[in-house]
């Protein structure tokens, strides 16, 4: 799994790329504090190597925790700047730094 960061000179703004290798998969999304956690805002599109992608653009200097929800399955990417334990889902979700 990949994580792109790119800082926007014009906006406060942070154009984050989530790359996420599921060749198997048919549906991935990235779900988190930054879209409420709605699962459909935020689907990854499949490319022709089977990584899923997709670039969301967010406020600089925030927090944001997320992950991914790979055909209804819950997991984290590894390259997240931090994790955070969440009682509600029992498990730790990733965090992004802008």
């Amino acid at each position: 799994m990949a994580i792109t960061k790119q800082y926007l000179k014009s906006k406060p703004v942070c154009k984050v790329t989530f790359t996420v290798p599921a060749q198997e998969a048919n549906e991935v999304k990235v779900v988190g504090s930054f879209n409420e956690w709605n699962s459909e805002e935020t689907p990854l599109k499949k490319l022709k190597n089977g990584n899923f992608k997709g670039t969301v653009a967010l406020a600089k200097d925030h927090s944001y925790e997320f992950r991914y929800l790979v055909d209804g399955n819950y997991t984290n990417d590894d390259q997240a700047d931090a994790y955070a334990w969440n009682d509600y889902a029992a498990a730790e979700n990733g965090v992004l730094e802008l």
